[in-house]
């Protein structure tokens, strides 16, 4: 996402000596970890690295990663990242919130750092639960939700991540999950991309909310309940072994996606859809699959980059500058101006 020299780190050069504080089991471990590991294999420089966070368990992130940081305020780290990436262009920051710093009280804030398209690493760990303030169900808890806010099963319909991301106007879309292989090679992508990267990373709360994401991430169930993404690549998933090969097509009657049987290995003939990370009309579809009936979609979903705010702010404030020269006095002295002539003590 960041135009940078490649800098040579090992995973150490990342690990700060702070005890990390979060409760034994929880998944934030496997995504500090993850990260950790990738920030050498992008290249990343601790000097230019900036990691910022709102509040939430999630949000204790930036004392564990032996960078800049900033630990903010709850929903508000969307303004500290466009800040400081106005202040510096340069700098590599990535931004970490949760489902209830990043959907609740920080919609709004997320919303328009997404609309503006700052070229920065959104992580938001989704754990469909309160978990620092002690289990309350959170925005993107499921329907039935059991907690101290909802003893009788949360009636709120969850908010979608991913569908608010893409109708905030994001040009990158991605999902993983917490001890997934596959989230470090997602964290690359979301890196790669110029502009707001928005990743919506599953996170098991071994309190408050546990196992909450076994229906998919289990083993046993992980093969026919996962599609994992890939641009260029037919949407297939499962295998002969957990009950056979199944893909995503599109029914022309109702322009919308179905499940289908792969007899063979012949996904042509069973109409797969080949995954375009620009087809802005298909992730929208992706992310809102009904799970049960359909796959969880991880990966990348959506990848179309255009130019990022700063990027188009900072030009144009050069364009004002052209041939101008910076003179306060004359500023000062533009447009309507008087002068106090006499002394203190001359008769009033």
């Amino acid at each position: 996402m960041n135009d940078m020299t490649p800098f040579t780190t090992t995973l150490k050069d990342w690990e700060t000596d702070q005890e990390v504080r979060w409760c034994p089991g929880c998944g934030d471990y496997a995504i500090l970890k993850a990260v950790q590991r990738t920030l050498p294999e992008i290249g990343a420089n601790p000097a230019k690295t900036v990691f910022v966070s709102g509040i939430g368990c999630s949000s204790r992130f930036p004392y564990y990663v032996e960078s800049y940081g900033f630990h903010t305020i709850h929903g508000r780290a969307p303004a500290f990242v466009t800040g400081i990436k106005l202040a510096n262009p340069e700098l590599d920051v990535w931004m970490v919130t949760g489902d209830g710093d990043g959907m609740s009280i920080g919609g709004n804030h997320t919303m328009h750092i997404i609309r503006r398209n700052v070229n920065v690493q959104i992580l938001l760990f989704n754990n469909e639960i309160y978990g620092l303030t002690k289990g309350q169900y959170s925005p993107t808890s499921r329907e039935g939700t059991n907690s101290p806010t909802s003893p009788m099963g949360s009636v709120d319909r969850p908010a979608l991540p991913c569908a608010f991301a893409l109708g905030s106007g994001a040009r990158f879309i991605a999902r993983a999950y917490d001890v997934s292989k596959n989230l470090p090679a997602v964290l690359k992508a979301a890196h790669a991309h110029k502009g707001a990267a928005f990743v919506e990373i599953f996170q098991n709360c071994i309190v408050y909310n546990k196992d909450r994401f076994d229906d998919f991430v289990a083993k046993g169930v992980a093969d026919q309940n996962q599609l994992w993404l890939a641009d260029g690549e037919p949407m297939l998933f499962g295998s002969e072994k957990s009950g056979g090969v199944k893909g995503i097509a599109l029914d022309m009657e109702t322009l919308s996606l179905k499940v289908v049987d792969v007899v063979d290995g012949d996904w042509q003939a069973a109409g797969v859809i080949v995954h375009n990370v620009k087809n802005r009309a298909i992730a929208h579809m992706l992310v809102e699959m009904p799970f049960g009936p359909f796959p969880m979609a991880l990966g990348v979903i959506f990848d179309d980059p255009r130019p990022s705010y700063e990027e188009t702010l900072l030009a144009q404030d050069e364009q004002a500058r052209a041939g101008k020269s910076a003179n306060l006095a004359a500023l000062l002295a533009k447009g309507q101006t008087w002068t106090v002539s006499g002394t203190a003590a001359d008769p009033v």
